[in-house]
């Protein structure tokens, strides 16, 4: 089993923390040491994950913290909504709890990025720890500050960026992840290669049977380089004024894919899966990368059994919905585009090639 590993994110004052990775991270009471002191612990998650790991959560806490409240939430995108979030802030308030409460997201990306959101804006902000139980929070979500909640009209559109104190990711967790769910953490995990490590992405093709098996070994350098690589780029732009934008590879036609179909019919990561491959058409089309770079993303995409086509919504619509797009400016959509294997850069694309791209993926 592989030994415990530490990603240091690097933020100034004083805001620094640390991402654990490996095994057993529930149980080790080193994971839970040296966090901010308080009366009452929160643990926020979900009804699918509490049966889960909740009680083993708790039974750590215990021993930090006097008290440990549990507050478990409808599961699905479907539910990242403002009637989840004030789920929470009727038990905060409701126990009439202090602002040095510590909260725990112990669960997926809609888990954290809720609970991140509330512990930002209760009594104007309370520290909270991630907890991730999914392999895309575990690559991506938990890390970083981003938190959020969706809107009908485009997601993760309500938010703030507020770093948790800690992230404890537990390879453990994953065994009884879906295989849908492990299959849509992969599209986050490939990602990272495209955009900053070639070598990286080499690595996933080799090991990419691994990953499927959830051969622990694997998994634990899958997570720690793409926390490594996302650690570096947050620590140099946390708020997203330029080098951060290229997390979101794959994410515009991705997230108007989650909001044209309605949020939890596609997963995340199925729609950033496909949203990469056509934002890697879209590199082509505008001449930044050749036809083997988008044949190579697209076929690894597919041997992890994540879709390439996007659903048939129409031009128009898709073009409606990512003009919503946080990275879009004056009306202009604006596409994470590779340059070269390991860098990308954000770049304005007229509408008419962003509907070629979306009329030769049947899109449109």
């Amino acid at each position: 089993m592989p030994a415990p590993d530490t990603v240091r994110i690097h933020l100034p004052d004083a805001r620094s923390y640390d991402i654990r990775i490996g095994a057993g991270l529930l149980d080790d009471a080193n994971s839970w040491q040296g966090l901010p002191k308080a009366a009452t612990a929160v643990i926020v998650t979900n009804e699918t994950v509490a049966p889960l790991y909740a009680e083993r959560l708790c039974g750590q806490l215990r021993g930090v913290y006097g008290r440990v409240d549990l507050v478990v939430l409808p599961d699905g995108e479907q539910h990242k909504d403002w009637n989840s979030l004030n789920q929470v802030f009727d038990h905060l308030l409701g126990q009439a709890l202090d602002r040095k409460t510590v909260l725990f997201a112990l669960g997926g990306g809609v888990i954290g990025d809720m609970t991140g959101f509330a512990a930002a804006i209760y009594m104007r902000g309370v520290p909270f720890v991630q907890v991730p139980t999914t392999l895309l929070a575990q690559v991506d979500s938990s890390v970083g500050g981003k938190t959020a909640i969706n809107h009908p009209l485009g997601k993760n559109m309500v938010g703030a960026f507020y770093q948790p104190e800690r992230v404890i990711a537990d390879l453990d967790t994953l065994d009884t992840l879906p295989e849908r769910e492990l299959r849509a953490g992969l599209a986050e995990i490939i990602k990272y290669g495209p955009i900053a490590d070639a070598a990286f992405l080499d690595w996933i093709e080799v090991h990419l049977d691994a990953l499927l098996a959830r051969d622990k070994a694997a998994l634990a350098h899958a997570v720690r380089r793409s926390c490594e690589i996302k650690a570096d780029v947050v620590s140099q732009d946390e708020r997203e004024q330029g080098l951060r934008a290229i997390l979101n590879f794959g994410h515009t036609i991705g997230h108007a894919i989650e909001a044209g179909l309605g949020y939890g019919a596609w997963l995340h990561g199925e729609a950033v899966a496909c949203g990469m491959v056509l934002a890697a058409d879209l590199s082509r089309r505008v001449g930044l990368m050749p036809e083997s770079f988008v044949e190579r993303l697209r076929r690894l995409v597919e041997r992890a059994g994540l879709p390439t086509q996007p659903p048939r919504l129409g031009a128009d619509r898709y073009l409606q919905l990512m003009r919503v797009d946080k990275k879009a400016e004056s009306g202009a959509i604006r596409f994470v585009l590779v340059e070269a294997l390991g860098r990308a850069g954000l770049h304005s694309v007229p509408d008419a090639v962003i509907a070629e791209t979306l009329v030769a993926y049947g899109a449109a």
